[in-house]
This record gives structure tokens, sequence and C-alpha cells, in this order.
């Protein structure tokens, strides 16, 4: 019995020479990937520029890293709305209004939901510190660490409806060393994340990205 073929998503390159791409990010901390990526969007042939980061909660230092760049700043608290459903109502309306080409989730510690999705499909791209499909959630870099491998890593990965189950668009492997604790582990993968998610975002803004099935080609 034959197959059908995989459906074929091909995303043409989202800037121009008069027109860099709009990014939004989100995060939850001290927003290190934001700041890597403000610093090469300077560059003017990153081919990209951010025109809002959006937070979970008050008082983050990607807040500060927005107001210094002069950059708007939302906050969306699930605890200001009335459930679930309405915050990502809401979230989805404030990352909207600056019409992002993508929506970057760099530490933004919170799972969105169906309407956001929906608004955003195929446009919203997290990364991980572990070499998905292995050592999903919170705890990728301990877990890594406690199973044993000698490979963990980073994953930048399309968003879907599971828990960083996205088609993966880029990945960085970080060699575990038998001195490593959880933390001088996460440290070195945070290194090569923040340097992959910099690096994979500019060559999708420039030379677009094609998506057949679970398997994903940056640039032509």
């Amino acid at each position: 019995m034959n197959e059908s073929s995989p459906t074929t998503h091909v995303t043409p390159p989202l800037s121009s020479e008069d027109r860099p791409a709009r990014l939004t990010v989100l995060a939850s901390g001290g927003g290190s990937n934001l700041a890597a990526l403000l610093a090469a969007c300077e560059e003017q042939t990153y081919g990209a520029r951010v025109v809002a980061v959006g937070t979970d909660r008050h008082g983050t230092g990607a807040a500060d890293l927005a107001c210094q760049a002069g950059i708007r700043h939302f906050t969306c608290r699930v605890a200001d709305y009335a459930d679930r459903a309405a915050w990502d109502e809401a979230l989805t309306a404030e990352v909207a209004r600056e019409a992002p080409d993508l929506v970057i989730s760099a530490g933004f510690l919170k799972l969105c939901g169906p309407a956001f999705l929906r608004a955003f499909a195929g446009r919203y791209v997290n990364t991980h510190n572990s070499l998905l499909p292995a050592f999903p959630g919170i705890r990728g870099p301990a877990d890594a660490l406690a199973y044993g491998v000698k490979l963990a890593g980073a994953t930048l990965f399309v968003v879907d409806e599971g828990i960083d189950t996205g088609v993966v668009l880029a990945q960085v492997a970080v060699p575990v060393h038998f001195e490593d604790d959880a933390d001088t582990l996460l440290e070195r993968i945070k290194v090569a994340e923040r340097r992959q998610l910099v690096d994979t975002i500019g060559q999708m803004c420039r030379e677009g990205w094609t998506i057949r099935g679970r398997l994903a080609k940056i640039g032509a």
C-alpha cells in the first residue's frame, strides 16, 4: 500500500534589503538570549529586528533590556485573567499588535494555548536545552547528566501542541564531562544555545525555510 507523501511547507525569506524581518521575543527571566538577538540585530546584514518583548511576570531582566533598547514591552500574567484560555487570548492579541514575522520563545516558561498556536502556526519557535526528543521539560541538562549521556546540547524547534515535540530546525551538541554537575553543564549548553539561536534565526529570516513532514531545511 502506498503511503501519502508528507506535506511540504515552504516559507520564503522574511527580510529584504529595505525591510528586516520583524521579531517578537517572549521571555521569563534575565534575557540572555534576548540580549544576544538584540546585539545581532544591530548588524544591518542580519536581516531582522526585535519589535516587541513579552514577559509573563513583572521585574524581569528581559523587560529591562527592552526598555533600554526602546522596544515595546508588555506583560501578560496568568494570574491577571479569569482562566488560562483568557490569558492565551490576551497574549495572542498583544503579540499580534506588532505583526511579527517570527515569534521566539527565549526562556518563556509558559505553554501557549490553542488561540496562540493557531495565530502563529509555523512561526512560533522555541529553544530548549537538550537534544530533543531526549530529555524534554524543564530539567533537560540535569536529566541528561543523570542518564549518563556523553553528548547534551540544545534544540531550536517549531512549537506545536505538545511539550517540546515540534519539528526540529537546528541542534548543537555539547560534550558532557565526567566532572560536570547540572550547573556547569547548563552553563556550557547556554553558550552554544545562544549562538545557535542567533545564527539560525538570522538565516531563517534571510533565506527562508522548508518543512516536509518532520524534516526541516533552512535556506534554498
